[in-house]
């Protein structure tokens, strides 16, 4: 019984390596935004976490040997591209959830950065898990509420210019000291999330 159920299991573990092999059928679309995929009646405020990341190329998708992932993809005219953004419409957004992105390139990262600088009406973000280092060069004028937890932010500093926030949470960074943290004295913040961050450890961190 046990022979058997071990040639079994192992036909069984040859499918599925092979099926892995050669992909799911959603990986088709893995590299597609929510806009990108044709036949759908998906609106952007129905997104909860809407993926703003840019695919590989062409080129790195057949040295990742992942060329299959092209079948869905087609020439985008810069007509098209320029409808895409005004269906995306960021600048009218309140509150958005862009956490969990996977940012794995370096162009991804510029396209997300990108995405944020457009949100100047924005008042609650949230950008968990991100991997995200320096935003300073964004501004989010409106941004009241903004939860950037679990990136690698070691400043203050590197975080984005938000003079009109309230609740503001930094939890499992990198933050190593509270320097920086007087610039907020002229903000209407309320509260601060510091806990899993080196400067807890700070003598009377909690002083600040």
């Amino acid at each position: 019984i046990i022979m058997v159920s071990s040639a079994r299991n192992t036909g069984s573990s040859s499918k599925c390596q092979a099926a892995l092999h050669q992909g799911l059928p959603s990986d088709s679309f893995k590299y597609l935004g929510w806009c990108d995929i044709e036949e759908h009646e998906v609106q952007g405020n129905q997104l909860h976490c809407p993926r703003v990341r840019e695919g590989p190329s062409e080129e790195e998708l057949f040295f990742r040997g992942e060329e299959h992932t092209l079948k869905k993809r087609k020439q985008v005219t810069d007509t098209e591209k320029w409808q895409k953004k005004l269906q995306e419409n960021w600048e009218n957004c309140a509150e958005l959830n862009l956490s969990f992105q996977d940012l794995g390139d370096h162009y991804q990262v510029e396209k997300f950065k990108r995405t944020l600088q457009r949100l100047i009406r924005v008042e609650k973000l949230w950008l968990v898990d991100n991997s995200l280092t320096d935003l300073s060069a964004i501004r989010l004028p409106r941004c009241r509420e903004l939860n950037v937890n679990k990136n690698h932010f070691t400043s203050f500093k590197q975080l984005p210019k938000i003079p009109q926030i309230q609740h503001l949470s930094l939890a499992e960074n990198n933050i190593m000291t509270l320097s920086g943290l007087t610039d907020f004295r002229h903000t209407p913040l309320e509260s601060l999330i510091l806990k899993r961050n080196p400067c807890e450890f700070q003598e009377g961190y909690r002083q600040w």
